[in-house]
């Protein structure tokens, strides 16, 4: 992980957890945090490794997998500035039941775990807001199973390039066929069939490791509404 001091000076309230907090609460957290920048495709957690850290995401998005021996299944859950990562020390665990990785690479501000518990010992806005964020957690990952067994891969393809850009906050990001993939937990030939599908409906444009959406109304037609569901359930839970 690159040194905390080279991320970039991005404002802390982007993150929806931190722009939830009263001020005298948000200067607490602020003071426990140190910015670090992640780079794409890089670990944060170990499948069952102690957790040490936490996450407020302020430009980088990263993704929950799904191991089974040891080899990645399918991606079950997307923190992005409007989350937290790091529920299992919210929820009192040591260790993570899931690997977690950067998705897009960029900066957040990270915070131990023995940090964490001390500010949530009051038992204040931080408190109230990971418990909704948890809430907002969990329905998402009811909808991702409900989502990979009713739905197509063009329409599951296109939610999560949506939830994607709406986490980065353009219309254009980093992403290999390799990478949507595993995502989707679908082989490599079937996300090559499907992209191109979508590039030749005029929605997105696909060139060298690069996504770009190019006709977002269009896209949003193409996919499952479960972007819509879990979008509106975030906005809900996350505003306080």
């Amino acid at each position: 992980m690159d040194d905390p001091t080279s991320a970039t000076d991005v404002d802390p309230r982007r993150n929806a957890i931190l722009r939830s907090l009263p001020e005298t609460e948000f200067a607490r957290v602020l003071a426990r945090c140190e910015r670090v920048r992640t780079a794409l495709k890089e670990s944060v957690y170990d499948r069952g490794k102690p957790v040490e850290h936490v996450y407020f995401p302020l430009t980088a998005v990263f993704s929950h997998v799904a191991l089974v021996d040891d080899q990645v299944v399918v991606e079950v859950g997307t923190i992005g500035p409007e989350g937290f990562v790091g529920l299992p020390a919210f929820l009192g665990t040591t260790r993570s039941p899931n690997a977690t990785f950067s998705q897009v690479e960029g900066d957040s501000l990270r915070m131990s775990v023995e940090a964490l518990q001390e500010v949530l010992r009051g038992d204040g806005s931080l408190h109230r807001a990971l418990s909704r964020y948890t809430q907002a957690m969990i329905i998402q990952l009811a909808q991702n199973v409900a989502c990979n067994t009713q739905h197509t891969v063009e329409e599951r393809a296109a939610r999560w390039l949506l939830m994607t850009a709406d986490r980065v906050g353009a219309p254009e990001f980093p992403l290999t066929q390799e990478f949507l993939a595993q995502m989707l937990g679908v082989r490599r030939p079937t996300v090559s069939l499907t992209a191109g599908v979508l590039q030749s409906a005029g929605l997105i444009r696909y060139t060298r490791g690069r996504i770009t959406i190019v006709d977002r109304e269009g896209l949003l037609d193409a996919s499952c509404d479960c972007y819509l569901l879990l979008r509106e359930e975030f906005d809900r839970l996350t505003a306080g």
